[in-house]
């Protein structure tokens, strides 16, 4: 692939691509780049025959802060006003399936796609690597489904995919807490499969099993991802559709807009559940 890419840094090498998050800022924040470009980037991936597997990492420390709120606010701020009617309201949901879209790009990919995680993996991180088909951490990798915590829904895979890696108790304690977990828990309750000491010795993993994967017959990789898949998808899909109609109709409140104001002033939101 010979693109030129805003969020992503792409290298192709025997038949192993290696995707790193180069968000704005130190944390591959995902912004407006990011969202437009990962769909075209995955189905590159997907027809590419030079492609048998792909590892998907952060540049620098972290693997991804999530959502880039200080970027999407413009497109936030129709939905969010006092009067948003139904025109500002199907914008927003167009928006969500849109970036919903993006995700799925990942998990629809026909390559297998190993998610190598270092550092920081917020919010929209967690909602990357479940469309991962195997996730690595490096032991200072730490996790948070943090949506709740700026006054959202998770809306974009987490919590449609979710329950299949890591079971509803455990779902239900992160979505509800928007507590941060090391990557010790995240192996103990399966959202990553294995954790390595140090990044280096992670990206090693990361780059032998792809090696595994791409030795192996291209055609029946893609057939048992294929059959896996068959099973699992209509319920996420269903799941992603209703999230979305759900935000859609109950997302605008006045936490969000304290949530929203509380990151541009760096400090501590105040919520008032209205």
């Amino acid at each position: 692939m010979s693109e030129q890419w805003n969020a992503f840094d792409v290298t192709v090498d025997d038949g192993i691509a290696e995707v790193s998050l180069i968000g704005p800022g130190k944390g591959n924040a995902m912004g407006p780049d990011f969202w437009r470009e990962l769909p075209e980037l995955f189905k590159g991936l997907d027809t590419d025959d030079a492609v048998r597997a792909v590892i998907l990492r952060g540049a620098g420390k972290h693997f991804s802060f999530g959502l880039d709120l200080v970027s999407m606010a413009g497109d936030l701020a129709p939905v969010l006003a006092d009067n948003a009617k139904a025109k500002p309201r199907t914008e927003f949901h167009d928006m969500v399936r849109s970036m919903q879209a993006a995700i799925t790009a990942v998990a629809d990919c026909r390559k297998p796609v190993i998610a190598a995680i270092s550092g920081w993996c917020i919010g929209g991180g967690v909602d990357l690597i479940t469309a991962a088909d195997i996730r690595y951490a490096s032991a200072d990798a730490q996790f948070s489904v943090r949506e709740v915590r700026v006054a959202m829904v998770a809306d974009v895979g987490s919590l449609a995919r979710l329950p299949g890696l890591i079971g509803d108790g455990h779902l239900r304690e992160l979505a509800l807490t928007g507590k941060d977990i090391d990557a010790a828990r995240a192996e103990k309750i399966g959202l990553v499969n294995d954790v390595y000491a140090t990044p280096e010795e992670l990206l090693e993993a990361a780059r032998a099993t792809a090696r595994e994967i791409a030795d192996n017959p291209p055609l029946v990789v893609q057939g048992i991802k294929t059959v896996l898949d068959h099973s699992r998808a209509p319920a996420q899909a269903d799941s992603l559709r209703y999230v979305a109609a759900w935000n859609s109709a109950f997302l605008p409140s006045n936490d969000i807009g304290e949530a929203v104001a509380a990151v541009f002033e760096k400090r501590k939101p105040k919520f008032s559940g209205s």
